[in-house]
């Protein structure tokens, strides 16, 4: 059979799932079923895919290549890609004009969002940045509950505090790092930034498949960092100087970026913007994994701690979602 009719059969089951295509009425509880649980799944692929950043960002550096193409190749390779399944899957890619603002704030958010995080590592040391970003979660319960009256239960805040818990064991430096006020400042901006388009995503009434909402978002991302990167000479863009760098631009532009947005737009929509944020944690966990195994880093008992409270704010979210669903 040939690769494209392969493909052509996965997108089809992927646009059913997404509501692309009718489903029988028989089937209705079922699927509804099939998606509660998918939320979670995709939740937890999202945070690993994303997790692989270090794997493509660190030789880009090592090559000399700035912070501001590394995010410009990485998002722009990104849109390249859906565009080319959004094609193969013949999708419309007609916009309501409703749907613009909407699409134009998500692009906005997520180019803030990388530029300030990336921005505080010229202030901090990437570990400590990292820990300090994922204070998103709680920032999407807090939001979620006072300006949505979304109840918080005593297994989300119980998960909550294990996955912070577990970043703070996952994190580990000599002792010698120093806190910068302003990198404080950046790294809490992109964490409130991140918390907002994971809510926006929640609440918005988009009726479009995850491909091209994420090629959009992405589209307008791209659009924001090109210009950002006119706003000083150290930011002008490079092009990838090998093609051992442009392997690496590919990889950031599908696997931490395509992958790890398209599974999250499923996983806001059907487990809830609460429970993705936290199943964030499997984050700084692929993060750790990449680094033992392909870094040569060590895995000390602090880690193997971190490790485990990770999982376990993951079985949390995943069991408190399963009840929940029981009750209804």
């Amino acid at each position: 059979m040939h690769p494209s009719i392969v493909f052509r059969r996965i997108f089809c089951t992927f646009a059913k799932d997404e509501g692309l295509v009718s489903v029988s009425h028989e089937n209705r509880h079922h699927r509804i079923v099939w998606m509660k649980h998918k939320g979670i799944i995709c939740g937890m692929l999202s945070a690993i895919c994303y997790g692989t950043n270090p794997f493509g960002a660190l030789p880009l550096y090592e090559e000399g290549v700035n912070t501001a193409s590394v995010l410009f190749y990485r998002f722009s390779m990104a849109v390249v890609i859906l565009f080319v399944m959004l094609m193969m899957g013949r999708q419309s890619m007609r916009v309501q004009k409703n749907e613009i603002k909407v699409l134009s704030s998500l692009g906005f958010l997520m180019a803030i969002a990388s530029i300030t995080f990336y921005q505080s590592f010229h202030y901090m040391a990437a570990g400590i940045a990292s820990t300090i970003l994922f204070v998103y979660p709680v920032m999407v319960a807090v939001i979620m509950s006072v300006f949505f009256k979304e109840s918080i239960t005593l297994s989300t805040i119980s998960a909550i505090i294990l996955a912070l818990l577990g970043v703070v064991m996952l994190y580990h430096s000599g002792g010698t790092a120093t806190l910068s006020t302003l990198g404080v400042i950046l790294v809490i901006l992109s964490s409130l930034t991140t918390a907002v388009y994971i809510v926006v995503v929640n609440q918005s009434n988009i009726q479009m498949s995850s491909l091209k909402l994420t090629f959009y978002v992405l589209l307008i991302c791209v659009m924001c960092l090109l210009a950002y990167s006119f706003t000083s000479s150290e930011l002008h863009l490079q092009l990838p100087p090998s093609p051992k760098a442009w392997f690496f631009a590919g990889w950031l532009g599908l696997v931490p970026t395509v992958l790890s947005l398209v599974f999250m737009t499923i996983a806001v929509r059907e487990a809830g913007a609460t429970p993705t944020a936290i199943m964030g944690a499997l984050e700084p966990l692929t993060a750790v994994t990449i680094g033992v195994l392909v870094f040569g880093e060590s895995l000390t008992l602090r880690l193997i701690v971190g490790i485990i409270f990770v999982l376990l704010a993951v079985v949390i979210i995943v069991l408190g979602k399963k009840s929940h669903h029981k009750v209804e």
